[in-house]
C-alpha cells in the first residue's frame, strides 16, 4: 500500500520531515485543501441560505459515510459538534443535579474526560471507580465484573486506551453486561474510529459512541461526532438551539422541545469547514476503495517491520520489550508506545531531528498511516541511528 501521492501538500510544506504521529494529527491528505475552497465558496455564494445546504447535503453525507463505517442502521442518530468534550458535557447534563453522580471508568482514559471527572470529583459531584487496564490480559474480564455489579449511572470507556493503544474488541459484551437499562454507557472511539474495523449494529440501541475527524479520519479538527442511541438522553440540561429546529419550525414555545433522532445532542452555530474536509477524505477512501481493516493491516505491517529493526539495535529506551502493548498481542491499536523515563527527552531528541512522534509522560509513541511505506521505516531507522548513536 502506497498512497503518498494524496499527501504531497502536507510533504511540500516541511520536505523532510518523518511524520509518525499518524495517531496523534494524522496528516490531511490533499483532497481537504479544496474541500476548504469549496467552504468558502459556498459561503460567498449562498450567504445566508448554505445552512440549507449544509443541512440539506454536507451532514446528510457525513452521517452516511460514518454510518457505514460503523454499521449503523440509521445515519440520523449521529450529531455533530467542534470537539468531543461538548458531547461528554451534554452527556453528563443528563443526570439529577441533586446527587452523587455514579461513574464507572478505567484508568486509561484521555484528558478531555479525565479532567473534567476529578473536578466533579473535587467538588464531590461525583464518585468515581477506576479499573486500571494493565494487566490487558484480563481487562475484559475485570471490567466485565465491575459492570455486572451494578449501581452505575454512568459508564465511559475507551475502545483503543490512548497512553498504551490496547483495544477492546468486544465490545458488545462489555455492553450487554450493564444490568441497569436506565444507565449511560459512553465509549471513547476516537483511537478506534478508522483505524479499526468497528461494527456497533449489535450495540447501537444501547450505547453512546464519541469520535472525530482529527486522527485516523484525516479531516483535521473540529469535526467530531456522537452516535445517540434511540431512547436514551431525551433530554440533556445541557443544549444549544440547534438541537430543537423542529421545535421552531412549529412555533411553539411553552415547553422545551428535542429532536428524536441525534440531533437532541446538537449544540449551536458550528463552523462547518470539518465536514467538508470529512466528506472529502471519505469519498477518497471510497475512489480507492480502501476500507479501514486494510488500513488497520497496513499499520500492523509497518509496526512489525520498525521492529524488527528495532530488535537488532542496542537503544534500550526503544526495544520491543519496552513495548506497553507487545507485538504478538494483536489487541492493539495503530500506533506502537514505548515505556521509558526517558520518554519526554527521546521525543525532543527526535523532533529537533524532523521526526515527529509524541509523548505522554513515561510514554512515547509511535503511529502509522496510509502516508507511511516501507522507505519511510528505512529512512526512520537511519535517522534514529543518526539522534541515538
Amino acid at each position: 500500500m502506497n498512497h503518498k501521492a494524496h499527501f504531497q501538500r502536507f510533504f511540500a510544506a516541511l520536505p523532510g520531515r518523518l511524520h509518525f504521529a499518524a495517531h496523534s494529527h494524522h496528516l490531511w491528505p490533499d483532497v481537504t485543501f479544496e474541500a476548504q475552497q469549496r467552504c468558502w465558496e459556498d459561503a460567498a455564494l449562498l450567504a445566508d441560505r448554505k445552512w440549507e445546504k449544509i443541512f440539506g447535503e454536507t451532514l446528510p453525507a457525513a452521517q452516511a459515510h460514518i454510518a457505514r463505517l460503523l454499521r449503523l442502521s440509521d445515519p440520523a442518530t449521529l450529531a455533530f459538534g467542534p470537539n468531543t468534550h461538548g458531547f461528554l458535557m451534554r452527556l453528563l447534563s443528563l443526570f439529577p443535579a441533586d446527587r452523587r453522580l455514579r461513574i464507572l471508568t478505567t484508568d486509561s482514559e484521555f484528558h478531555s474526560f479525565t479532567r473534567q471527572i476529578a473536578r466533579l470529583e473535587e467538588e464531590g459531584l461525583a464518585q468515581v471507580t477506576r479499573i486500571a487496564g494493565e494487566p490487558f490480559a484480563d481487562f475484559p474480564a475485570r471490567f466485565t465484573a465491575e459492570i455486572r455489579q451494578g449501581g452505575h449511572d454512568f459508564i465511559y470507556f475507551s475502545q483503543v486506551f490512548y497512553n498504551s493503544g490496547y483495544a477492546i474488541r468486544d465490545l458488545a459484551t462489555l455492553v450487554g453486561a450493564v444490568p441497569d437499562e436506565r444507565t449511560i454507557v459512553a465509549i471513547d472511539g476516537y483511537h478506534g474510529f478508522c483505524a479499526l474495523p468497528t461494527d456497533l449494529s449489535a450495540i447501537e440501541d444501547r450505547a453512546f459512541y464519541i469520535a472525530g475527524g482529527y486522527k485516523y479520519a484525516m479531516a483535521g479538527e473540529g469535526v467530531c461526532f456522537l452516535h445517540v442511541p434511540p431512547g436514551h438522553g431525551a433530554r440533556p440540561r445541557d443544549t444549544g438551539w440547534f438541537a430543537g429546529f423542529s421545535a421552531l419550525e412549529n412555533g411553539k414555545r411553552d415547553a422545551i422541545g428535542y429532536g428524536r433522532d441525534g440531533s437532541r445532542f446538537l449544540g449551536a452555530t458550528f463552523d462547518p469547514i470539518g465536514l467538508y474536509r470529512l466528506n472529502a477524505v471519505m469519498d477518497l477512501l471510497v475512489r480507492l476503495r480502501l476500507d479501514v481493516a486494510d488500513i488497520h493491516r497496513h499499520a500492523h505491517r509497518l509496526q512489525a517491520s520498525f521492529l524488527r529493526e528495532l530488535a537488532a539495535t542496542a537503544w534500550p529506551a526503544l526495544h520491543p520489550e519496552r513495548l506497553v502493548v507487545p507485538l504478538e498481542n494483536r489487541d492493539r491499536g495503530n500506533f506502537l508506545t514505548f515505556r521509558t523515563d526517558s520518554a519526554a527527552e527521546l521525543h525532543r531528541r527526535l523532533l529537533a531531528a524532523g521526526i515527529v512522534t509524541d509523548c505522554r509522560g513515561d510514554r512515547l509513541r509511535f503511529g502509522f498511516g496510509i502516508y507511511h511505506d516501507a522507505e519511510d521505516i528505512d529512512r526512520l531507522m537511519d535517522a534514529l541511528r543518526r539522534v541515538l548513536a
